[in-house]
């Protein structure tokens, strides 16, 4: 539990709407035990109706923190102080009892695989930050469902915040409201605390309206009780708190006690032209192409793709022994830049009605753009720069943050799968990992077996992207896509995920690894990637149903064979570079995973992960 903290006034704050005493006890205790420390001037418990979304929106309009977009139905545009733009991995820390229960003890130097802090630690500054916290603002509360409601999948949380924007975008982004503290009576949640840090009246003027206490930022999951508290920061990933924090950190650690998987995974559909559909979720670090495949247009014709979710999916064997996936997300918080008709038509679709963005572009004519929108300007349109700055392509910084966002509702998609909301979740059939490798790792390649694959999604790395503060091109280890978002130990995390092949019913997905983003001696991409990205997902789709003659076995597992993949239109692509397979490349590859293993999971990696290197390492030497 957050420190019990001498409050500072003992008058209750003004219940605007809602009722506290029809609340379950465990409920009303929750809030009014912060609203004693936080001391807001008011309480706003959400119903999450339409009506109540448009006053927060009006309110944030009047407050200058969003702008209406007149060009599109219902779409607002917010630009947030430049010091609050990503997540902060450096200020995002678990609190468990002993180290060792959120990271394994490195060899030597700073852990990359999450960042603990001591329940003391924590309590002084729980104690520094959030007594009066919310002076002169509304703390509004927030029930909601991670999941649909009703599914045997979904959990529940109630988010205490004194940002209206959090409001306006967790209706967007969860179900929420009335409908939630209904389903949840007297039932168990996980208890959600933030705060921008900005008590009134102000001590200093805000940037660009946007409240928020950079020096003080800290997002504090405990997961021993189901809590989650966040101080400074008003963007997404460190305020929205169903998400990142819920949905990955806090889920990861419930799934290990309740034996099933909480992953950064996006969740697809594709049905081929006879009519045979299968499932797949895949995993890949921010901006690397998610969401254009889970919203992708096919190239290869008579087959679809339709779109379960973009970010996340929690999965659990159900009694047949198949791994069943729900979205536990309502909405889509996606990269804007790079995002075009082009790149994802769907995504274009989706983002025209009913819409937030964040640090996007704005033309004088209403309307938004970033970097890769791959849209003329109309004669006579200018730009402002997400730091409603004059903008015009000459201009040394981007019109966008990189890490700029559109927040939409999943409904508007308009490929949503007719399943993404089944309470009993989607039959999944194929794991994808993959990252950013400009070189050495195939286009595509299939695991050997079961622990075999947990061992590549072990070994994943990639490119950093613009969603954490890093800066620059590095290649970054990043196993599972869950490094920043593990909610214990990594070891443990691998043993839960080897554990699945041990249950006696469990139909065990094939597990692949795909690169779009090889590149040949001159810097340019040898696959064309977008609808393309089809073929590979035709050739997965073929070895599911046992097709044995499309694929031949290499040393780090099967790859399309000469006729295997249909490149049928692209006969510029040459398969042979795509997919080959450098002896020199992966055994530096391999003395990087073993230095990896060593240094960072060090005594808490599984045997098995051992066995899997010693064995890779010996059939690179027969290349």
């Amino acid at each position: 539990m957050p420190p019990q903290v001498q409050a500072r006034m003992n008058a209750t704050p003004k219940v605007v709407q809602g009722d506290l005493k029809s609340l379950a006890p465990n409920v009303r205790k929750f809030i009014e035990s912060n609203a004693k420390l936080c001391q807001p001037k008011a309480i706003h418990i959400c119903d999450g109706s339409e009506d109540e979304n448009k006053k927060i929106l009006e309110l944030m309009v009047e407050q200058g923190m969003i702008k209406k977009l007149r060009k599109y139905e219902n779409c607002w545009l917010a630009c947030t102080d430049p010091r609050d733009v990503a997540r902060i991995e450096s200020k995002t820390v678990i609190v468990t009892p002993e180290q060792r229960d959120t990271i394994p003890i490195p060899q030597s130097g700073v852990s990359q695989l999450g960042r603990w802090m001591s329940e003391e630690d924590f309590e002084k500054a729980f104690r520094i930050r959030f007594p009066g916290c919310m002076e002169g603002r509304t703390m509004y509360v927030i029930p909601f469902s991670m999941g649909p409601i009703g599914s045997p999948l979904s959990k529940f949380g109630i988010e205490l915040t004194d940002s209206p924007y959090v409001v306006a975008s967790m209706k967007i982004m969860t179900r929420m409201g009335t409908s939630v503290l209904e389903a949840l009576g007297d039932g168990e949640f996980v208890k959600c605390l933030h705060s921008v840090g900005c008590p009134l009246p102000l001590k200093k003027p805000l940037v660009n309206n946007w409240p928020c206490n950079p020096d003080l930022t800290l997002i504090a999951q405990i997961p021993d009780h189901r809590e989650i508290i966040s101080f400074g920061s008003g963007y997404g990933g460190n305020s929205l708190l169903g998400k990142k924090c819920f949905a990955l950190r806090i889920a990861s650690r419930i799934a290990k006690e309740e034996g099933w998987l909480a992953e950064h995974m996006l969740i697809l559909g594709i049905t081929n032209p006879k009519g045979e559909k299968k499932y797949f979720v895949a995993a890949f670090p921010s901006a690397c192409g998610k969401t254009n495949l889970a919203m992708m247009n096919p190239s290869l014709p008579g087959w679809k793709v339709e779109c379960v979710g973009d970010d996340i999916a929690w999965m659990k064997f159900d009694d047949k022994g198949n791994l069943r996936a729900i979205n536990p997300e309502n909405g889509f918080f996606g990269v804007a830049p790079g995002t075009s008709v082009k790149t994802n038509p769907n995504a274009m679709k989706t983002i025209k009605k009913n819409t937030i963005f964040t640090n996007v572009g704005e033309t004088s004519d209403g309307g938004i753009y970033w970097e890769g929108i791959d849209q003329e300007l109309p004669p006579g349109v200018t730009l402002l720069s997400w730091k409603k700055k004059k903008w015009t392509a000459e201009n040394e910084e981007p019109c966008a943050h990189p890490n700029s966002r559109f927040c939409c509702p999943a409904s508007q998609c308009p490929i949503i799968d007719p399943a993404w909301e089944n309470p009993e979740g989607v039959p999944i059939e194929g794991i994808i990992f993959g990252g950013r490798r400009p070189e050495g790792v195939p286009l595509v390649y299939e695991a050997l077996n079961w622990q075999h694959g947990v061992f590549i999604g072990a070994t994943m790395r990639s490119e950093a992207t613009a969603a954490a503060e890093y800066k620059g091109k590095i290649i970054m280890h990043d196993p599972f896509a869950m490094r920043p978002f593990f909610g214990y130990n990594f070891g443990q995390y691998l043993s839960h995920w080897l554990s699945m092949a041990h249950r006696p019913t469990a139909k065990l997905p094939k597990i692949f690894h795909v690169n779009w983003f090889r590149k040949d001696e001159q810097g340019r991409f040898l696959w064309p990637g977008f609808g393309e990205n089809s073929r590979v997902l035709e050739w997965m789709f073929n070895r599911i149903q046992g097709e044995e003659d499309c694929a031949q076995l290499t040393a780090i597992g099967y790859i399309p064979n000469q006729t295997g993949l249909n490149l049928k239109g692209l006969e510029r692509v040459s398969l042979q570079k795509l997919c080959d397979i450098s002896k020199e490349f992966w055994e530096k590859e391999v003395e990087e995973i073993k230095k990896y293993f060593a240094e960072q999971v060090n005594a808490d990696l599984p045997y098995e992960m051992e066995r899997e290197v010693i064995a890779l390492e010996q059939r690179i030497k027969q290349l």
